[in-house]
């Protein structure tokens, strides 16, 4: 992974593992690397991941278990889902509707854009 310079690296690592969890290589139940394995994974001081792990915790994503370690929450799909959306209508999608606005796309333009992606998909998942 390569860490952009805009964003804290625990956050980064945060990102990488609520990505995990969407797409479903981190499930309900499942425990999640150690903070030592992690670090050494990532080549990132331990307390960078002990302060990921602390955030996905304290938002519920994580659960601690004392002395077995850290696990995905019952619910972590669902709160990583309600956040990332969040995130997408307050930040991403307002910098996207500007830059069709200043580029003057119309709506056909989105449309084929769309179909055009989801051509692309539907030709990988063959």
């Amino acid at each position: 992974m390569e860490f952009q310079s805009s964003k804290g690296i625990f956050l980064q690592i945060a990102d990488n593992l609520c990505h995990q969890i969407l797409d479903g290589h981190l499930k309900p139940g499942d425990r999640v690397p150690s903070v030592r394995d992690l670090a050494a994974e990532f080549e990132v001081n331990r307390n960078t991941v002990m302060r990921t792990y602390s955030i996905l915790q304290e938002s519920g994503i994580f659960e601690n278990k004392r002395g077995i370690g850290f696990f995905v929450s019952g619910d972590a799909i669902k709160l990583v889902r309600d956040t990332e959306k969040a995130n997408f209508f307050n930040h991403d999608l307002p910098d996207f509707i500007r830059k069709v606005k200043l580029l003057k796309l119309t709506s056909s333009d989105l449309s084929e854009l769309v179909s055009e992606l989801k051509n692309n998909d539907n030709h990988e998942n063959k």
